[in-house]
């Protein structure tokens, strides 16, 4: 659906470094997706904005800071149905940001919702999180690339009222990465839909 890869910043030992930052591994479809696009905007919308290997737009960086941000939030101070609570999604009796049993930030959308990776959804491990723009959450027990079809086919995957189909190609915007740049715009081949 995204078309041809683009791999401006393949590397395997960034990914290495920032996964033993983590203390844990990243999934492999995530990291491909990553490696092939990143850093991308896709249908004017989601946004795979970093990648471990692009100073400019370090992902390591970019989950260091969103989990700090998230951590010293008092999100749960919201009243969360049990189908909204991402300890009862994850099946965690806490939720930590940013560590190896907690969530990790993969993508973000421009309307407010956040993408991060569980150990646990559900009983499926690696599975998403997404923290809507309306402060709901969801579990999807699936895989980043599975999620990601379906959330570029038009399925509510980003929280609530959050379904958007883009008939045609998927456009995609690629991100300055450094100094003198200018954004790139392409598109995937035609899905006809």
């Amino acid at each position: 659906m995204l078309g041809p890869a683009g791999s401006r910043f393949a590397d395997p030992a960034a990914w290495l470094r920032l996964e033993q930052k983590l203390g844990r591994g990243l999934p492999a479809d995530y990291k491909a997706i990553v490696d092939a696009y990143a850093p991308v905007q896709l249908n004017g919308h989601l946004y795979l904005s970093s990648h471990p290997a692009c100073p400019w737009r370090d992902l390591g960086e970019e989950i260091r800071k969103t989990s700090q941000v998230w951590a010293a939030s008092r999100w749960e101070s919201y009243d969360l149905e049990p189908d909204e609570d991402p300890r009862v999604i994850c099946n965690r009796p806490q939720i930590a940001f940013g560590t190896p049993d907690g969530l990790i930030p993969l993508a973000s959308t421009d309307p407010g919702a956040l993408v991060f990776l569980a150990p646990e959804v559900y009983g499926f491990a690696d599975g998403l999180v997404v923290q809507g723009a309306e402060g709901e959450w969801a579990g999807h027990p699936m895989a980043f690339a599975e999620w990601l079809y379906r959330y570029l086919i038009g399925e509510e995957m980003a929280g609530w009222d959050s379904a958007t189909f883009y008939p045609g190609p998927v456009r995609l915007e690629y991100l300055l990465t450094g100094p003198g740049e200018h954004t790139r715009e392409a598109y995937g081949p035609p899905r006809g839909m």
